[in-house]
């Protein structure tokens, strides 16, 4: 295996975060009754003519500087013909030959150090639309509810040896996009997809080896798995002697395995043609330089700001800036309350911490940092504590509710009458003699538990530091 070098390429499509569709106005929302946001347009219908969304070139234009491509000023659109039952037109309309950007880089960062991805070119698109498998009653079903919906298509060199090199650049790609908030690239609801292209040869060849396409993977872990298996079929069958087909596969994660799907289309395939319903695209020099200056801070300078600015340490700043999000809100939070240190420990330990164990994206909390900020000042202020805090704040990270209404609706306030307090710590030392034994001899975890019991008889809504002065004086 070490004598067979892999050689990947990547083409990304990913979904465009706009109202309307590319070229008519149906909506564009995600989880919608099927069949519902269709039209003549989108539904090839003859005699429907296709209108651009300018938001859908603002976008690919803007995606493009931020990946360092150059922009082309005047290109078309192009018909790529072929028949697929989720193709109601029986034709995409895509940019075959005047894509709108070219020649740009990413640079990843991987256990071997910087490498830069090449990318071939971006250019505009209309999605398909969605088949729904019924295996139960042995049908096929057709939404055309995607059919239309705005994607552009990222499309590396064969730049990357490795699913670790790979993975590193869709985790930057899909950054840059995000920080950009021209899509929220949900693998996991198709608005990002990814078509591996990949090839072996004998280490240290110039010439590439014969490459095989596998379409539309849509997780991270299916993505490396596919590489792995689809590398290691390949050097099998040229270690036996045999060669390799150009071919389109697809990759079933349950077996482990790429299968065929069909011999590998060449452009004259697709029989593509100038789309002769669209007019040919110019895009300014104005448009541009005003996309350029729109661009938005990356997350590589954030980091830095933030170690200047709120003199956070690189690894609090490189988490806080993993997500955009969670960056925004760090960010606003701390105009809020002024607490910098704070809102980054709730963010980085509680906020981590929900993130994995419920599994969801950033992108979908429901946390604001008018809330957060509400809940740190009730922490100062003594009106809450910490481990009663903590609890509000992963019903405010996952749920619409606000921490100030939850915290009176369920009685989670701070009890800060000492009155109460020393009542309720008398009334544990009376039950708990042979404690109160154990702390007098020496045993501090005595006094732990009494602590411990103490804040339980108070529903953990007593003030932690005032228990224990309560305790400390009452033992005494």
């Amino acid at each position: 295996m070490n004598s067979y070098e892999t050689i990947i390429g990547l083409e990304v499509h990913v979904e465009l975060s706009t109202a309307s569709k590319v070229f008519c106005g149906c909506s564009t929302r995600f989880g919608e009754k099927p069949n519902t946001n269709c039209c003549p347009v989108c539904m090839g219908i003859p005699g429907a003519l296709p209108v651009l969304n300018k938001k859908v070139v603002e976008y690919a234009v803007s995606t493009g500087l931020a990946l360092n491509c150059t922009i082309t000023k005047e290109c078309m659109f192009d018909r790529k013909n072929y028949f697929y039952p989720d193709l109601p037109k029986a034709y995409q309309i895509s940019q075959r030959y005047s894509p709108i950007a070219r020649n740009g880089s990413i640079v990843i960062n991987t256990n071997k150090g910087e490498k830069a991805i090449g990318i071939n070119e971006i250019h505009i698109e209309e999605d398909a639309g969605k088949l729904i498998h019924d295996a139960d009653n042995n049908i096929t079903l057709v939404d055309y509810n995607r059919s239309g919906v705005p994607l552009i298509e990222i499309v590396s060199e064969p730049d990357m040896r490795s699913s670790e090199e790979v993975l590193a650049y869709l985790d930057k790609l899909r950054m840059i996009i995000r920080y950009l908030g021209v899509s929220d690239c949900k693998m996991q609801e198709g608005s990002m997809r990814v078509d591996i292209n990949l090839s072996v040869r004998k280490a240290g060849a110039k010439v590439l080896g014969t490459r095989t396409e596998i379409k539309n993977l849509n997780s991270l872990r299916a993505i490396a798995r596919a590489i792995e298996g689809e590398s290691k079929r390949q050097i099998d069958i040229l270690e036996s002697g045999g060669s390799i087909i150009q071919e389109t596969r697809r990759w079933d994660d349950s077996a482990n395995e790429s299968q065929r799907l069909r011999s590998k289309e060449e452009a004259q395939d697709y029989r593509y043609f100038p789309e002769p319903d669209l007019a040919p695209l110019a895009v300014s020099d104005e448009m541009i330089d005003r996309l350029r200056l729109l661009l938005p801070e990356f997350r590589e300078e954030r980091i830095e700001r933030y170690q200047k600015e709120y003199g956070l340490s690189y690894y609090d700043a490189t988490v806080l800036t993993s997500s955009k999000k969670i960056a925004d809100i760090f960010e606003e939070a701390t105009r809020l309350c002024n607490m910098p240190k704070e809102v980054s420990n709730w963010l980085m330990v509680e906020g981590m911490r929900i993130l994995k164990e419920k599994e969801i994206d950033p992108w979908d909390m429901c946390l604001t940092p008018n809330r957060l900020s509400d809940l740190i000042l009730m922490i100062e202020q003594g009106k809450i504590n910490r481990t009663q805090a903590k609890e509000v704040f992963e019903k405010a990270f996952l749920e619409d509710i606000d921490p100030k209404a939850y915290i009176e609706k369920h009685g989670l306030g701070m009890i800060s009458d000492l009155d109460t307090i020393i009542m309720t710590a008398r009334r544990v030392i009376d039950e708990n003699p042979q404690s109160v034994s154990d702390f007098k001899r020496g045993k501090t975890k005595a006094f732990g538990y009494l602590v411990g019991q103490t804040m339980k008889a108070m529903q953990g809504r007593a003030d932690p530091k005032a228990v224990n002065e309560v305790l400390q004086n009452l033992l005494k």
